[in-house]
């Protein structure tokens, strides 16, 4: 029987979803592009249709009352972007037995040609692979690219994923562009 997350995003929005989630317990899993709250949306339909154990990664900034509410209940943990927030994300790996940390590599919404990198540094240093999901609203397509799991180069982790990010299709075309530095 298909879970209602699943009945509203493949029957009533009309998404397909394509790839099964690699068996892995723990990953950093990155969803781009993200060029809209919508990405949001339909990724936490995804999710909970998946049955993984996630957490998003939001802006401390959120958290701000009233807001904090939703994002905690939406399955967020807060963030500051500083050199410890990436430990702090290690040592939760370090607790849980099985868990998908998910956030977006461009690190915001504006468009930008320099992506982030703290999602390559928190699945190396917790020694967890990168698994590579999308959202393609031309296709109406959500789901999963690939898995990397050597997270020894960076350069050579984000030309993989740039090229897996080449033909998708973003809600706003214009506002979307792969990392330079690596495409």
């Amino acid at each position: 029987m298909k879970k209602v997350p699943g009945i509203i995003l493949e029957d009533i929005l009309k998404w397909e979803s394509t790839g099964s989630f690699p068996n892995v317990k723990k990953s950093v899993t990155i969803f781009a592009p993200h060029t809209s709250y919508w990405d949001g949306f339909i990724g936490k339909l995804y999710l909970m249709n998946s049955g993984l154990n996630y957490k998003f990664l939001s802006k401390k900034e959120f958290f701000k009352f009233p807001l904090g509410y939703f994002f905690k209940a939406y399955g967020s943990i807060p963030v500051s972007r500083n050199k410890e927030y990436i430990d702090e994300i290690v040592k939760i790996f370090d607790k849980e037995d099985n868990l998908h940390i998910i956030l977006s590599p461009e690190g915001q919404l504006a468009k930008t040609d320099h992506w982030k990198k703290g999602f390559f540094y928190m699945a190396q240093r917790a020694n967890v692979p990168i698994v590579v999901a999308y959202i393609d609203y031309k296709k109406k397509e959500i789901g999963l690219k690939g898995i990397i799991t050597d997270t020894n180069d960076i350069n050579s982790v984000f030309h993989q994923i740039s090229k897996m990010y080449e033909k998708v299709n973003a809600k706003y075309p214009n506002e979307f562009c792969l990392d330079k530095r690596y495409s």
